[in-house]
């Protein structure tokens, strides 16, 4: 199946993930906060992402919270062996479904051993710590909070690490504390101010990992995107996604959906090729 995925990427040894992963964010409820209206239906995606062959699902406590975990161990516990489920930490919900950034490092730990309970397993795969403000990092130090979660690798906790919403001096200095196997920022189409963190994940074989693939809460809306699209006899959607995958083969993609239908089209734009002129014509949407 690694063929109609866009193959896989190994950023560590004993870590392998498809390009073409899955993010389960939108598992949850509206503004990703309480459940799903249709748990069922939750749960078939779920199941369907495995049966098409991705081994890379993107989650996180918080989604929900603990909704979403929940939902994925109901659909896929015990897991498959090659499944590789990343999650995050550095950030907790208010009752009224407020984003709270929480990175005291004891949190940080407790926030780990949420999760190993609600997926239901001994060891996470990988674990991302989220820095930065809501929507864009800041230059804070993450020695302190880092230097925690490398000690729950040392213990077996946690088998990789990985930061999101952070700098290249923040990577620099994360990888002086453990080795990093991913970052995963804000990247697409139109918001590319990470190109230059992009060449040097991929020279150092750090998996890429942008969040809002296709645009987030706001939709990525071009009319070079859209012609090009129907070109191809494609969605706008799909040619974002191919994009990405031809940016750089270190990037790997986790777009979300709680539609099947949506996940057969997500799926498919790893076939879609691009040819280099198209490439050219979409870098110039970003400006």
């Amino acid at each position: 199946m690694t063929a109609q995925l866009g193959g896989t990427i190994t950023p560590a040894d004993g870590l392998t993930l498809t390009r073409v992963g899955y993010g389960a964010m939108q598992l949850a409820g509206p503004g990703v906060f309480g459940p799903p209206k249709d748990r069922d239906r939750a749960v078939a995606v779920l199941r369907a992402v495995v049966e098409a062959g991705i081994t890379h699902i993107d989650t996180a406590d918080f989604y929900g919270p603990v909704v979403v975990n929940e939902i994925i161990r109901e659909a896929l516990h015990p897991y498959p062996e090659d499944l590789r489920i990343v999650t995050k930490v550095g950030a907790r919900r208010g009752a009224d479904g407020t984003w709270i950034m929480s990175r005291h490092p004891e949190d940080l730990k407790a926030q780990v051993y949420d999760n190993l309970r609600n997926l239901g397993v001994e060891a996470l795969d990988l674990v991302n710590l989220r820095l930065g403000d809501v929507d864009a990092p800041n230059d804070d130090s993450l020695a302190e909070q880092f230097g925690a979660l490398a000690g729950l690798r040392e213990r077996g906790l946690i088998r990789h690490l990985g930061l999101s919403t952070v700098t290249a001096a923040q990577l620099d200095e994360a990888l002086a504390i453990a080795p990093v196997v991913s970052v995963q920022n804000l990247y697409n189409l139109a918001n590319r101010q990470d190109d230059a963190l992009v060449a040097r994940t991929a020279a150092d074989n750090i998996a890429f990992v942008p969040y809002f693939p296709l645009g987030g809460f706001t939709p990525l809306q071009s009319e070079t995107l859209a012609k090009v699209a129907a070109r191809l006899e494609a969605s706008p959607q799909q040619v974002a996604l191919a994009w990405l995958l031809h940016r750089s083969p270190n990037i790997a993609l986790i777009p979300g959906t709680s539609s099947p239908e949506h996940l057969r089209e997500n799926i498919a734009a790893a076939s879609l090729v691009l040819p280099d002129d198209t490439v050219a014509e979409l870098d110039r949407i970003a400006g």
